[in-house]
């Protein structure tokens, strides 16, 4: 049947429940989530406005108040959602802060001293002031204390709402963290009630997932028809994973097809088709984990690369393969890879100067210009996709964080790959990141 228009109030609505949704995840997922406020370029037209009306508005107010006599009305207002700010900031137990409060800053006696010409801003500033150092996070302290030695009243005002944002942002964020526990416990529940509910308003917005999975079932069809490839070389994750169809079975099962669904996000051509939309909130991270696959496929091609042309006694030379490691790293950092191949000439060049500096220091003879050139042409040659020594790293890696996206996948020192030693440490790291998204979203 055709889509059904959808009005702008349900528009609005499915809008409201995605950033619900999306917060929810981030929570429990990032255990660094913070919320910020939200911050333009210094040069865009969003800023430029922005600075224009909060300079129209405080150039206002400071000519009410530097008037004769003063009008105070935008004061008051001022004052008004000054209070609202400080009572939001307050604890369920600060009863007698709650009343002291209400009582300093009662806005129908501020009303008839400015209408008397009695209103004492400033007086009434140096009491938020004070109320503020109460309530501040310690990281405000200082920003506080700066506020004190302000004497224009428009002034003074701008800055006391400036800080109570930062103080309503610091409030938030503690509200997350101490909240995250209890969401951990709940948030499945609620991703599958919001999700279903989304799903029921747009009941065709699952096109890309469906491709993933059709294009995940076919991969798996297909190798469950072959004998698999032997562990040495890596082979298919999918076929190794738990959950992976046997040679005689014609219909892959729902485990097998959705482990090499997960699998595949790994090798994602960004611009070249769109991602599931059931892993949209998930995809900076997941491109993310991909992206550091992809830098320790290189890493440990180099490694290996350069530990057969060096021989055994150069590479256990102490801290040989460390600093090896730790200058492909660098010159990799923040690379896309499609800048791999400039990227491994910088390297190659690293590499020989290490293996001279190397052998020179063991008292070895320094390598023949023939065996240098071969050396570097072997690392330079990694940037190719085809590159056999890329190709069986990379079949490793994904065979290794295969273990993670199984749910009842263990992982152990035993399982760890031949010939990624140098790279185990970060590794790990990354098959944790990637298994907790993955069984995050299956569940």
């Amino acid at each position: 049947s055709p889509p059904q228009a959808l009005s702008m109030n349900e528009l609005q609505e499915i809008t409201d429940d995605i950033s619900k949704l999306t917060i929810v995840h981030e929570i429990v997922l990032n255990s660094d989530f913070k919320l910020q406020a939200a911050s333009f370029s210094p040069k865009s037209l969003q800023n430029r406005v922005k600075e224009t009306l909060h300079k129209a508005f405080w150039d206002s107010l400071e000519e009410q108040l530097s008037a004769s006599p003063p009008d105070c009305t935008q004061a008051i207002q001022l004052l008004q959602e000054v209070k609202e700010a400080l009572l939001s900031l307050l604890l369920p137990w600060h009863n007698q802060l709650r009343s002291q409060i209400e009582g300093a800053l009662d806005m129908e006696l501020i009303r008839q001293e400015a209408e008397h010409g009695a209103l004492d801003i400033h007086g009434l500033a140096t009491y938020v002031l004070g109320t503020m150092a109460r309530l501040c996070a310690p990281i405000r302290d200082e920003e506080v204390r700066g506020l004190q030695s302000l004497t224009d009243p428009a002034q003074l005002l701008r800055e006391i709402f400036r800080v109570l944002g930062l103080m309503k942002m610091d409030m938030l964020n503690f509200t997350i963290q101490s909240l995250r526990t209890h969401l951990q416990d709940h948030t499945i529940q609620y991703e599958r009630k919001k999700f279903q509910e989304l799903l029921d308003k747009l009941p065709s917005s699952l096109d890309c997932t469906r491709q993933w999975l059709r294009k995940a079932a076919a991969e798996v069809s297909a190798s469950s028809s072959q004998p698999p490839p032997h562990p040495a070389v890596g082979g298919s994750p999918a076929a190794h994973s738990p959950g992976a169809v046997s040679s005689s079975t014609t219909v892959p099962s729902l485990m097998s097809v959705l482990n090499r669904g997960y699998m595949n996000l790994l090798c994602w051509e960004p611009g070249q088709k769109e991602y599931p939309e059931t892993l949209f909130m998930d995809q900076a991270r997941l491109q993310d984990v991909q992206a550091q696959v992809n830098q320790l496929t290189i890493i440990a091609a180099v490694l290996l690369v350069t530990s057969g042309m060096c021989g055994s006694t150069l590479c256990g030379s102490p801290g040989f393969v460390a600093r090896l490691k730790r200058v492909t790293k660098v010159l990799l950092e923040g690379l896309s890879c499609t800048r791999y191949e400039e990227a491994l000439e910088d390297i190659g060049d690293q590499v020989l100067q290490e293996v001279s500096r190397t052998l020179s220091q063991l008292g070895y003879a320094a390598f023949t210009t023939d065996k240098c050139a071969s050396l570097k042409g072997q690392i330079k040659s990694i940037a190719d996709k085809g590159n056999a020594v890329r190709h069986v790293i990379k079949q490793r890696i994904r065979l290794f964080l295969s273990l993670f996206v199984s749910p009842d996948g263990q992982n152990s020192q035993k399982d760890f790959p031949k010939g990624l030693d140098p790279i185990q440490e970060e590794l790990l790291e990354v098959g944790r990141r990637f298994g907790s998204v993955i069984h995050h979203n299956r569940q």
